[in-house]
């Protein structure tokens, strides 16, 4: 795999999914607790799963606009690393519900048609002033938080961020060669999230997608 790119497989929900991600060797596992999700996760149900998670493999808990009570009894049921705010939540917000729960945070940016790459960089900036450990970009949609299956344009991702871009939106085992092969998008993210690129219908992994999905890191 290739060393320089992190990889996260995102809305895991059974154990045997979380076994094979872990084999393939992907560095971080995103459990997703918003209800509205179709990949979405009971706190109880979350608290077995991260038991299949190895010591040296982050797990991420991906919420959506949860209030900070919600968010203590998520921190008190289930042993996760990285809060991953993935709603309108706002960096002051982001930064004092991470510090509530005593955790890092990242923070999801969801790139409009509109947006250019200084709107994004001004975003990242203030999330950084609020503590952020990393951001997500992903692509923006008036019906979903996230889990689209669909990209935005890459080229306005800016250049001189400073915090780590993990980048999101219709990733897919077909087309993970091309960000590896850019040189230029490279360098400039991080990693790369992925969720709906690696299922077989909504909410279901498919086993083959996964390892194909890191088959195309590592064959470029």
């Amino acid at each position: 795999m290739s060393q320089s790119l992190a990889v996260k497989f995102c809305g895991l929900t059974t154990a045997h999914d979380i076994n094979t991600a872990c084999d393939l060797g992907v560095n971080a596992i995103g459990l997703v607790f918003y209800p509205k999700s179709p990949r979405a996760v009971t706190m109880q149900l979350a608290g077995e799963l991260v038991k299949s998670v190895p010591a040296f493999t982050t797990i991420v808990a991906l919420v959506v606009n949860m209030g900070q009570d919600e968010l203590l009894d998520l921190a008190k049921e289930v042993h996760f690393d990285i809060i991953q705010f993935h709603g309108d939540e706002t960096p002051s917000e982001c930064q004092a519900l991470a510090k509530a729960v005593n955790k890092r945070y990242i923070k999801a940016i969801r790139v409009k048609n509109d947006d250019t790459a200084n709107d994004i960089l001004n975003k990242i900036n203030e999330l950084q002033a609020y503590g952020a450990s990393g951001v997500i970009l992903d692509t923006f949609s008036e019906t979903a938080y996230g889990g689209t299956g669909h990209s935005f344009d890459w080229a306005k991702i800016p250049d001189n961020s400073p915090l780590p871009i993990y980048l999101a939106g219709g990733l897919t085992p077909e087309n993970i060669g091309d960000i590896v092969n850019n040189a230029q998008l490279m360098a400039k993210i991080s990693g790369v999230d992925v969720s709906g690129g690696i299922e077989k219908e909504k909410g279901v992994k498919c086993q083959e997608k996964m390892a194909g999905f890191i088959q195309g890191i590592k064959n470029h």
